[in-house]
């Protein structure tokens, strides 16, 4: 049995432009300046609280970045409805999903950054929450890269993490993947450039969701 751990934003949805949107809201409710598209994908994996402090220049979440969490998630679900962004799935990565749940030497989890509410949205959204068996999120384990989420979905699975494989676009998933002892497979369709990936660990990275097949066998 292999365990493949997908992460989320960026890898299996395209969901900056939300994520994007929701900061803006929140940066502006603070009174602070709009934050650069570029600066909001930069940090895309990481636990909100973190993700906000690092946005605002600050070296750990301080009470403000608690606050301004606190807030991002109060407004998601109406700027999700009101804004006209949302998640959509990236072309090809259902048809691999598809190939991977065929088989039966293969389980699937999602590790992610996003709260499992959030989380639970996106597999609902898409069909997919039967698919994945093991997941983890910010609710639940320390924020990307510490291995927790990696290690708790291999425990759960009792698959080893020489046997599972670690899917992302992020050098937080790259990072997390290595530090568990996991194959690191960075995607170049996200938040991250293939460059950065490979200097995070990625033990490979893939341009097209089909290529990710080759490394799953």
């Amino acid at each position: 049995m292999k365990l493949v751990l997908f992460d989320c934003d960026g890898t299996l949805v395209d969901s900056a432009g939300l994520i994007h949107e929701v900061m803006r809201h929140t940066f502006i409710a603070f009174g602070k300046p709009e934050p650069a598209l570029e600066t909001t994908k930069s940090i895309i994996g990481l636990t909100l609280d973190i993700a906000i402090a690092r946005m605002d220049g600050k070296p750990h979440a301080d009470d403000e970045a608690v606050a301004m969490a606190a807030h991002y998630k109060s407004i998601f679900a109406d700027v999700r409805q009101t804004s006209g962004f949302g998640e959509t799935m990236f072309d090809g990565i259902r048809e691999v999903l598809d190939a991977l749940i065929a088989r039966d030497d293969i389980w699937l989890g999602a590790v992610t950054g996003k709260s499992r509410r959030g989380l639970e949205l996106i597999l609902e959204g898409q069909g997919l929450t039967p698919h994945f068996l093991f997941c983890r999120t910010a609710d639940d384990c320390p924020s990307k890269p510490h291995p927790a989420m990696v290690n708790e979905c291999c425990d759960e699975s009792g698959i080893a993490a020489r046997e599972t494989i670690v899917i992302g676009d992020a050098i937080y998933d790259m990072q997390m993947a290595k530090a568990a002892g996991a194959t690191a497979i960075g995607v170049a369709w996200g938040y991250a450039t293939p460059d950065e990936l490979w200097k995070a660990g990625a033990d490979a990275v893939v341009e097209r969701p089909a290529d990710l097949l080759a490394y799953i066998h």
